[in-house]
C-alpha cells in the first residue's frame, strides 16, 4: 500500500496548514505585484496632470510680458493681447489636465487577480466533499474490530 493513503490525521492537518500558509503568502505576493502596477499607472497618469498644471502656471507667469510685447507689436491694446495669450495657454494646460484625468478614470485600480484567486480559494473550501473524501472519512472513523 502506498504511504499517501496511510497518513495520519495529524499529518493531513499539518499538510493542510502548510498549504494554507503557502496560499496566503502567494496571495499576498500577488496583491503586492498588483498594487505596485497600480501605483506605477497612477504615477504615469499624474505626470499629465502635473505637466498641464505647470504649463498653466508658466503661462500665467509669462502672460504679462507676452501680452505687453504682443499688444505693442501687433497694434492691439495690451488687454486684447493679454486675453488672447491667456486663452491659448490655459487651453493647452486644461487639455493636458483633462487628458490625464480621463486616463485615470479609464483605469481600474482594483487588484482583480488577487480578488479572483481569493474567490476561487473560497469556492474550494465551500465545495461539497467528493466521494473520495467521504470514503476517507468513513475509513478513518470506522470502529476497529478486535478478534
Amino acid at each position: 500500500m502506498d504511504t499517501q493513503s496511510n497518513r495520519s490525521l495529524g499529518e493531513l492537518f499539518a499538510e493542510l496548514s502548510r498549504d494554507t500558509a503557502r496560499l496566503v503568502r502567494k496571495e499576498l505576493e500577488l496583491a503586492q505585484v498588483e498594487l505596485r502596477a497600480i501605483a506605477g499607472t497612477l504615477a504615469r497618469r499624474a505626470v499629465f496632470i502635473v505637466i498641464g498644471a505647470v504649463l498653466c502656471l508658466a503661462g500665467t507667469m509669462s502672460l504679462v510680458a507676452t501680452a505687453t510685447l504682443g499688444g505693442v507689436a501687433m497694434g492691439l491694446s495690451a488687454v486684447a493681447a493679454s486675453a488672447l495669450v491667456t486663452l491659448v495657454v490655459f487651453a493647452v494646460g486644461a487639455l493636458l489636465v483633462w487628458r490625464g484625468l480621463a486616463a485615470l478614470r479609464a483605469e481600474s485600480f482594483v487588484p482583480k487577480e488577487t480578488i479572483q484567486t481569493l474567490k476561487d480559494a473560497g469556492d474550494i473550501f465551500r465545495a461539497p466533499a467528493t466521494q473520495e473524501a467521504h470514503l476517507a472519512h468513513a475509513v478513518a472513523t470506522a470502529p476497529v474490530r478486535r478478534m
